[in-house]
């Protein structure tokens, strides 16, 4: 960790030949000028939350009512995890639900970071942190620590979505969605982990919900090793659920009149290149209208310990206070 390892003399000339390749991409993005005429895109990607001061952080868009067990339910395996970097399983509970089951290090900071774009009126899954639980077959029986997934009613995953190819990409909550990841220091932004759900009841609007569905690669150090950027690759980006990290990053290093400076390095300074001053403001606005017993029930969800949470929450807080200054 220390020490430069040095690279053989032929690697070396290599590195030197495709460096100017790994470097040009991704491409730098020009935010286009305010488009006056309303999108109805947006509307499939955020409404206002009017409510918020009333949303239930703890339980989230499932509610209380489709919670599974906090500990002991007993769930049938149906298949291994297949993609993604941390473990996990399908499951069907005794009604039938079936449960997409996340475990490892991920867990705690998708259901807290889940919870707060929700407030801010973003999509998101239903989803549960679970302590324990008990499955038949798939050689486990009794398992601890896991994010707990379904599909709310009358919505249905149909497909994958891009962050740069998009119907909202120009409109101010899609910029301030991506404020959003920066402030919860989201680094892992693919267009796997972002989904479109069909709505398959006629009399609900709109008829498509985007989410940015996993989030698990936030809450913590959100910086990339500087070869690794050169070189293109999307590895090494930072860390997960890591306070001590979360507490060390900035957020704004700088504004040039409405242009925005993050304290980001990585691959998708293209994107983070589309975001202006008053979308930092728009979306602190809206993260400053979470109450403090609703930042409280989002990091106990999690399975934060309130320490850890009053932390996450100081450090959270002073972003927000920071974005709003630049009124």
């Amino acid at each position: 960790m220390g020490r430069m390892m040095r690279l053989p003399t032929h690697l070396g000339a290599l590195l030197l030949v495709i460096m100017p390749v790994a470097c040009s991409h991704p491409p730098q993005a020009q935010a286009p000028p305010p488009d006056p005429t309303p999108n109805p895109a947006v509307a499939e990607l955020w409404q206002d939350p009017v409510d918020l001061p009333s949303r239930d952080l703890f339980f989230g868009p499932g509610g209380a009512a489709l919670a599974p067990p906090a500990t002991d339910g007993k769930y049938q395996f149906l298949a291994f995890k297949t993609s993604g970097t941390n473990p996990g399983y399908d499951v069907k509970d005794a009604s039938g639900r079936v449960w997409s089951v996340k475990l490892g290090i991920e867990a705690q900071p998708e259901i807290t970071a889940s919870r707060i774009l929700w407030a801010m009126g973003f999509n998101q899954p239903a989803q549960y942190f679970v302590h324990q639980f008990q499955m038949s077959g798939g050689g486990a029986s009794v398992i601890k620590n896991a994010r707990f997934r379904t599909d709310i009613e009358h919505w249905k995953s149909v497909a994958d979505w891009s962050w740069y190819d998009n119907p909202f990409r120009d409109a101010q909550p899609f910029h301030g969605l991506i404020v959003a990841q920066m402030v919860l220091n989201n680094w892992d932004l693919k267009t796997i982990n972002n989904r479109i759900y069909q709505v398959r009841d006629a009399t609900m609007e709109p008829q498509r919900r985007f989410m940015v569905r996993d989030l698990g690669a936030s809450l913590g150090y959100a910086k990339q090793y500087a070869v690794l950027k050169m070189l293109g690759t999307p590895g090494g980006q930072g860390s997960k659920n890591d306070i001590v990290g979360f507490e060390r990053q900035g957020f704004i290093e700088k504004t040039d009149g409405d242009k925005v400076a993050f304290d980001y390095r990585g691959p998708n300074q293209a994107l983070l290149d589309r975001v202006r001053v008053p979308d930092v403001i728009w979306a602190c606005e809206l993260l400053n209208r979470i109450s403090d017993e609703q930042w409280q029930a989002a990091f106990r969800a999690g399975a934060y310990s309130p320490d850890e949470a009053d932390r996450y929450i100081k450090k959270i807080k002073s972003k927000i206070a920071q974005g709003l200054a630049l009124k």
